[in-house]
């Protein structure tokens, strides 16, 4: 907000009544579609565009998680966005509100070239290991979920013991994904250190320029609003699962239409494991 203030001076006149509308109202900017903060200020959605980028920002979804941030004082150790009086409503809305400006800051900053490479990899692996821990050990056993289906070996450690003695064992050929919000966890740092020096391609889903980031072949760069040395991490797990997502389903198309059979066996495994769908209870057995 302080920055908006300080950047009236430099703006055009249109981008005046995108500021004004910002400042009067910020809990509303960070709800609203570019094309009702345009209608709001009177404005194109091209000179809404152009007030965020004169703010350093690149783009409207960067532009409302830098404003969520701004207004988040936050309850520590429990949500950044969070305040003790809220009510139920209102830190519901708050954190559904945060995750899905974050997850629209990162649909637009991803390196998708990188991905495609990281989809490239992961698809000619010889075998796949996942390491995460704390809140990314999660992460790590979803994408174990994931990628066992894809008929490729894999498993997700998430002890530190383990993913170093996994990690000294692994070969060229291999993958092992790294995920870390900080970057900063020595035991994770350390385990990739061994997976890349014993030849395995390293795969890191952490922040750019971190110190994990440093011992990884290739890094898929993640950066949410959120400061996990002091709250509950929360929406940088979201995003890292939606990246897990994409990556899984590009390798399931790398492996082309005559795959689908697999899956579908696979899938189709499950039918009797669960009552089908429009018949009484005392039918499905």
């Amino acid at each position: 907000m302080q920055k908006i203030n300080k950047a009236r001076v430099s703006l055009s006149k249109s981008e005046l009544k995108v500021a004004d509308v910002v400042l009067s109202d910020p809990n509303s900017t960070i709800r609203s579609s570019i094309a009702s903060l345009a209608r709001s200020a009177e404005v194109s959605e091209p000179t809404v565009n152009r007030f965020c980028r004169s703010l350093d920002c690149s783009g409207f979804p960067d532009f409302k998680l830098k404003v969520a941030q701004s207004l988040a004082n936050g309850t520590p150790y429990v949500n950044s966005n969070v305040e003790p009086n809220d009510t139920v409503e209102d830190f519901a809305i708050k954190i559904f509100e945060m995750t899905m400006a974050s997850l629209e800051d990162a649909k637009s900053n991803l390196d998708y070239k990188l991905i495609g490479r990281s989809v490239d990899i992961l698809a000619q692996a010889k075998k796949i290991e996942f390491y995460g821990l704390g809140a990314s050990a999660s992460v790590a056993i979803d994408a174990q979920h994931k990628f066992f289906r894809l008929n490729t070996p894999v498993v997700a450690y998430t002890d530190n013991m383990m993913q170093r003695m996994a990690a000294a064992a692994t070969t060229r050929g291999d993958c092992v994904v790294v995920i870390s919000y900080t970057g900063r966890t020595i035991a994770t740092i350390e385990a990739a250190r061994i997976a890349k020096e014993a030849g395995a391609t390293v795969i890191g889903v952490t922040q750019p320029e971190s110190p994990l980031s440093q011992h990884c072949n290739l890094v898929l760069g993640v950066e949410t609003a959120e400061d996990t040395d002091i709250y509950t991490p929360a929406v940088s797990r979201m995003v890292h699962l939606a990246i897990i997502d994409v990556l899984a389903t590009g390798v399931t198309l790398r492996r082309g239409p005559e795959f689908h059979d697999h899956l579908k066996r696979v899938k189709d495994s499950l039918i009797e494991t669960r009552f089908q769908k429009n018949l009484p209870p005392h039918l499905n057995n």
